[in-house]
């Protein structure tokens, strides 16, 4: 769908440059989506995974983060492995709905939706758990999959970007109550870039 060179904005890399690859295609459809455009894959031009290591590797940064859409609609073992061979690290945002984890990967970023429950295959490979927090309920929701993920999995929870007003706050009193839990934000729009 797109590709553009930035700063991750969320979870345990934020701050770092970071060379963004959107895929098209979701069929989780979560209604405070805010990249509905992403939806219909075939909406979107088809590239070689040449011209897109061609293109990432014309910013200095080296890490790469996979994104999308949900990417693991589609098999990413020869994008990944293309990255890798052109010396990015290997990033990942996906719901984990998918049947397999395909690809190399240097980190997993497993955010969860309950518009569509994940494979648990998606459990021992998480680095990183990031919950949006949109209701009081996502609480739950995020603490449901914490026994199924490895002990070093980091635990992220985020709030959904137009009830920050209101989740904040809980989300701070949460992670104070709850230490193992991080606060993610979404920096890149207090900032004000992609």
């Amino acid at each position: 769908m797109e590709a553009f060179y930035t700063l991750q904005g969320e979870g345990a890399h934020s701050g770092r440059a970071a060379y963004f690859i959107r895929l098209g295609g979701c069929d989780v459809g979560c209604f405070w989506c805010d990249v509905k455009e992403s939806w219909d894959a075939d909406l979107h031009p088809k590239l070689s995974i040449q011209s897109i290591v061609d293109s990432a590797l014309q910013y200095p940064g080296r890490m790469a983060v996979i994104t999308g859409g949900e990417p693991l609609m589609h098999d990413l073992t020869g994008l990944t492995s293309a990255l890798q061979a052109a010396g990015f690290q290997t990033n990942i945002e996906t719901s984990g709905v998918c049947q397999a984890v395909t690809g190399s990967w240097d980190w997993i970023c497993f955010s969860p939706k309950k518009f569509k429950a994940p494979n648990p295959d998606i459990y021992n490979k998480a680095d990183e758990l990031k919950v949006i927090i949109y209701n009081q309920s996502d609480f739950a929701f995020a603490e449901s999959f914490v026994p199924h993920l490895r002990p070093d999995c980091r635990l992220f929870l985020q709030t959904e970007w137009g009830r920050s007003n209101e989740m904040l706050p809980r989300i701070v009193e949460y992670v104070k109550d709850h230490p193992q839990w991080q606060i993610s934000l979404q920096t890149h729009k207090y900032m004000d870039i992609p």
